[in-house]
């Protein structure tokens, strides 16, 4: 699926409010939206009456547990950053170097947690099903820390790395073994001194679907690759029906995710944003509240007073 024609539409929308300055109305809303507002009472009051809430997450609310972003400065492996492995081009040249990053990344995730704001999320979402309210976890994290943490309504647009996916035959299977196969274990290690394990591709992870043996790979979403329509078709559902989105610990720059809360907002409906700092998109949005994202969103999705707990 091409991601352009899946936001086409939302796009469309999302430029009428820049495009036509007629209406008074349109005008007032956009200068609304360019001064967003810290004032938790407010959002608070927006929170309490919400019956659909989406909540996006990315790299920063895994960021609190330890776990390395692999954007920017200092965001390396070896010699090599993110975007340079997570590549299918790069899995086919080298799938061994590869594996160690992503078996690396895996026994990493073994020894991290779930911070509070990952408690909060999943918190909120269990005591407002019983309310006959629904939230929806949108993420771009590959850690399951959501999933650890209790989130049971969770889309993760980019997959997981306790998953893989074989690459003759197809099937996704979750894999929680540590080590992921015997040649790589005490392997990944990520001092750029480091030599490559060069493990031949027998010995990589193997699928166990009968007759088959083929080479595993994550089941995570690289650079130069689509994103799962039906996961983005769960997405486009969600976003329709939410009347609160929050985003939290995401950058805004990281494409298709980072359209979804502005289409959103465009559309009238309350966007908060829990970030460390401003982001492009802060000023589409309703709230922003700066700050570690562990500190600033338990109170955000704590019990309101005007709840009614059977």
């Amino acid at each position: 699926m091409c991601l352009f024609q899946f936001t086409a539409r939302r796009l469309i929308a999302q430029a009428h409010c820049g495009l036509k300055a007629s209406s008074s109305k349109k005008q007032k809303f956009c200068l609304e939206m360019a001064r967003p507002s810290s004032n938790m009472a407010d959002f608070r009051e927006v929170f309490a009456k919400a019956k659909h809430i989406a909540i996006i997450t990315g790299a920063g609310v895994s960021a609190e547990s330890g776990v390395p972003t692999f954007r920017g400065a200092g965001g390396f492996w070896r010699k090599w950053q993110a975007q340079e492995l997570a590549t299918p081009g790069a899995f086919a040249r080298n799938p061994s170097r590869v594996w160690e990053f992503y078996h690396y990344r895996r026994e990493l995730m073994l020894s991290k947690h779930p911070n509070p704001a990952h408690v909060a999320i999943a918190e909120c979402e269990k005591r407002l099903s019983k309310q006959g309210r629904s939230v929806v976890v949108i993420t771009q994290n590959i850690d399951e820390l959501h999933r650890k943490a209790g989130t049971k309504h969770l889309l993760e647009i980019h997959g997981s790395l306790f998953k893989t996916r074989c690459t003759s035959c197809g099937n996704v299977a979750a894999n929680y073994k540590s080590p992921i196969c015997p040649a790589l274990a005490g392997k990944g290690a990520p001092d750029p001194d480091t030599e490559d394990a060069t493990i031949p591709v027998e010995d990589l992870p193997q699928c166990e679907e009968d007759g088959c043996s083929g080479l595993l790979r994550p089941h995570v979403v690289w650079f130069g690759e689509a994103l799962d329509p039906g996961v983005l078709t769960a997405v486009e559902k969600e976003l329709d029906i939410c009347d609160l989105c929050l985003v939290v610990g995401t950058s805004s720059v990281v494409y298709p995710a980072a359209m979804f809360a502005p289409q959103v907002s465009a559309r009238g409906v309350p966007v908060a944003e829990f970030n460390m700092e401003p982001t492009p998109a802060t000023n589409r949005f309703r709230f922003h509240f700066p700050g570690p994202c562990g500190t600033t969103l338990p109170p955000a999705l704590a019990r309101h007073e005007t709840e009614i707990i059977s």
